[in-house]
């Protein structure tokens, strides 16, 4: 009778258990959006692409929060709480990008920037995926790129997107960007600093 009631014990115990989960429940990171690639293009080069710039490193993982080393979800109150665009983004725009970023997306290999560019995943730089292997060390890097998921407008008019570059001395910012499209084309409408870190100082909201 004790040796019949193993399977059904062993089972009780991967769902109850954190992290004994079986594989087909595990969590698995969200697909991004082929659309999205565009937006993170323009952002990558409007914002922080320069004529000296050689070689880019992005996160592979897309961020689901707006504050280095917070981990509290984003929320529809924390963005009128912040007043972001001085109150100026559409209901719609704001509850699809917080509910698009309710979990980390993995990003893949489909920037299209024009500028080499490499994945990191903590602090392990990535072999390139669609680019010539070039030694890091011989190239003028920007320094760390992380993106949120893309949120879109119901009338896919308006997107918006956060992203913050880190550099190796700890400094850095976090920028949210409104997209308008006019036509067929998408353009940077305004963009707002979310947080900055000066040297030896936390996360600071302007």
């Amino acid at each position: 009778m004790k040796c019949a009631m193993l399977p059904a014990l062993l089972i009780l115990t991967c769902l109850a258990t954190p992290g004994l989960l079986p594989a087909e429940e595990m969590p698995v990171p969200s697909v991004i959006p082929a659309e999205d690639y565009a937006l993170y293009d323009q952002t990558i080069e409007s914002v922080f692409l320069t004529s000296h710039t050689m070689l880019v490193v992005i996160e592979r993982m897309t961020v689901a929060r707006l504050f280095p080393g917070r981990t509290e979800p984003m929320t529809i109150e924390s963005f009128h709480d912040r007043n972001y665009f001085m109150g100026r983004l559409p209901s719609d725009l704001v509850r699809s990008f917080v509910g698009a970023n309710r979990e980390s997306g993995r990003l893949e290999g489909r920037f299209q920037f024009g500028v080499r560019y490499r994945f990191v995943t903590g602090q392990s730089l990535e072999e390139p995926e669609v680019s010539a292997a070039v030694p890091v060390q011989a190239l003028p890097v920007l320094e760390r790129l992380a993106f949120s998921k893309v949120g879109w407008a119901l009338q896919q008019d308006q997107a918006l997107v956060y992203v913050e570059q880190m550099r190796p001395d700890g400094t850095g910012a976090g920028f949210l960007v409104w997209f308008h499209r006019e036509g067929r084309e998408w353009r940077i409408f305004d963009t707002e600093v979310v947080w900055t870190i000066r040297s030896g100082a936390g996360p600071e909201a302007p």
